[in-house]
């Protein structure tokens, strides 16, 4: 099961790297059709697309990775059992909340799908399209801090050393 949440992460991860090499096609696209007078329209919609998909599609990685902001002061202060304690309570809290994330951006997929709602610009983008990698960027993300959680309760999870905790 290991093996693959972490080849999850990983896939999700190249998905949001894939999505900035889109970012980067489409403003080209933009730019070098300006300099021939060749007006390419739609294409900025679809970097926002792109944009906002490697953006939803990198949550997961960048939380197994420890790389996601977190505020630490009162918990490098506690030890042992408040300390995990506070741990488990944060990330049930996470956990919960990226779920109602997950749970309304699928929501938000389908009623495009059911509704049948078009983008406004040129292109008249299906949004249900652009959205599917929201929905499954934010289902990933409750997955990992699904997993975070479950580590924490086990005493699996890899915790920051004391010296990175006055740091950040």
């Amino acid at each position: 099961m290991r093996k693959w949440l972490d080849g999850l992460y990983d896939v999700s991860a190249w998905l949001a790297g894939l999505c900035m090499i889109l970012v980067l096609v489409a403003v080209t696209v933009t730019i070098l059709g300006r300099l021939i007078g060749f007006p390419v329209g739609g294409v900025d919609a679809y970097a926002g697309y792109a944009m906002a998909g490697s953006g939803f599609l990198a949550l997961a990685s960048t939380l197994k990775k420890g790389e996601h902001i977190r505020v630490t002061l009162v918990l490098g202060m506690l030890h042992g059992s408040r300390r995990r304690g506070l741990e488990l309570a944060a990330l049930l809290i996470a956990t919960l909340l990226a779920g109602f994330l997950a749970f309304y951006s699928i929501r938000l997929v389908w009623q495009s799908w059911d509704f049948q709602d078009i983008s406004t610009g040129i292109d008249a983008t299906p949004m249900w399209m652009p959205q599917i990698l929201m929905a499954v960027g934010t289902l990933v993300f409750f997955i990992a801090f699904l997993d975070e959680f479950c580590l924490e309760c086990r005493g699996q999870r890899v915790h920051e050393s004391s010296e990175d905790l006055h740091h950040e």
